[in-house]
């Protein structure tokens, strides 16, 4: 069987969804014993997920990508897992693109991003490529901004049970002060559509309770503008995978505010972890959640503050949406994906 190749330059990439959904799916492939060929640049690790890891060209990053990947592929087709592709592969390779954030929340990135990312999707399904996305909601807005016909673009769901794979670190608990059940969590960057600023009466409302809100996450100055601080929030900045493990098992619930989202990774994590979710009903989350979240809206009557107030006072409430998060969780996981891109892609 002829191998995969893989576009690996998400290895010399910071964690983020795009890039858990990278590294998630590949290692799936590798253990489903699927041939891969993993082409990264030089600063690459020397291997991943038991495959060793080419290490091609001089250039890094989109220069790597447009210009030294394409001429190491050798033939192949080539597997874009985080959004950018090379131009010159045209038809001989898939992407996928996970959300249409650059034309539907432009305010979130800058000038220089959005137009390079609105260039790369516009052109290359023009010239052949697959177009692979990770929810009807996204399928849907890639269509409208792109062009596309629905049926050419197919739909990969994310997994989650990640979450669970390192053991929980609960000594992050102690560092930044926080006790099981008295605080709320929320995990995101301050990119503008992520709508941290629609929580602030919602601290208020904890801070009156004694309870608090812990953020966690980092945003990349480079793609996100910065849209400010919650007032009062404790700032966690990047957490590891065992940190995150502890704070959803112990976190009274996830908050999750964002008005966009192409998939929505922290709460299908938190609803693995047996965390309740309180998320805004926007964008591709009620897809992911279904009936197995409380919902606000992202701007609107039904606000964050009036979801936590109804989670605090109504008796079982948090335990009803822990059993449902955990029976919703269990019909996303990474072996799924895998499979489901693959047969799309024998249909290339």
């Amino acid at each position: 069987m002829t191998p995969l190749a893989i576009n690996a330059r998400f290895l010399t990439q910071k964690l983020s969804g795009v890039q858990r959904f990278s590294r998630e799916i590949v290692t799936a492939l590798a253990q489903s014993g699927t041939p891969l060929r993993l082409l990264a640049p030089r600063d690459a690790p020397a291997t991943f997920a038991g495959l060793p890891v080419e290490r091609v060209g001089r250039r890094s990053g989109q220069a790597w990508e447009q210009f030294d990947l394409p001429g190491a592929v050798a033939g192949q087709h080539l597997l874009n897992l985080g959004n950018t592709a090379p131009l010159r592969l045209g038809a001989a390779q898939t992407l996928v693109i996970h959300d249409a954030g650059v034309f539907d929340t432009p305010e979130s990135y800058s000038f220089a991003f959005r137009a390079w990312y609105r260039a790369l999707h516009w052109t290359l399904p023009r010239r052949g490529a697959r177009i692979v996305t990770v929810s009807e909601f996204s399928r849907a807005r890639l269509s409208l901004h792109l062009g596309l016909p629905v049926a050419r673009i197919g739909v990969v769901a994310e997994g989650g049970e990640h979450a669970l794979r390192d053991a929980a670190e609960p000594g992050v608990l102690t560092k930044h002060g926080l006790e099981r059940g008295r605080f709320v969590l929320v995990v995101g960057t301050r990119a503008a559509h992520k709508n941290l600023d629609a929580l602030r009466e919602a601290v208020a409302l904890l801070a009156a309770r004694g309870l608090k809100l812990a953020v966690a996450g980092a945003a990349d100055a480079s793609v996100f503008r910065d849209a400010g601080d919650v007032d009062a929030a404790l700032a966690l900045g990047r957490v590891s995978d065992g940190e995150l493990r502890a704070l959803y098992e112990n976190a009274l619930c996830l908050i999750f505010p964002s008005r966009y989202e192409g998939f929505g990774l922290p709460p299908l994590e938190a609803m693995w972890c047996g965390c309740p979710v309180l998320a805004a009903q926007a964008g591709a989350v009620p897809e992911v959640c279904g009936d197995a979240a409380l919902w606000f809206d992202a701007e609107g009557a039904r606000t964050p503050a009036a979801a936590l107030t109804r989670l605090l006072d109504e008796p079982f409430l948090a335990e009803k949406l822990r059993m449902a998060g955990r029976a919703r969780a269990a019909i996303y996981s990474w072996p799924a994906a895998a499979d489901r891109l693959l047969a799309l892609m024998e249909h290339r």
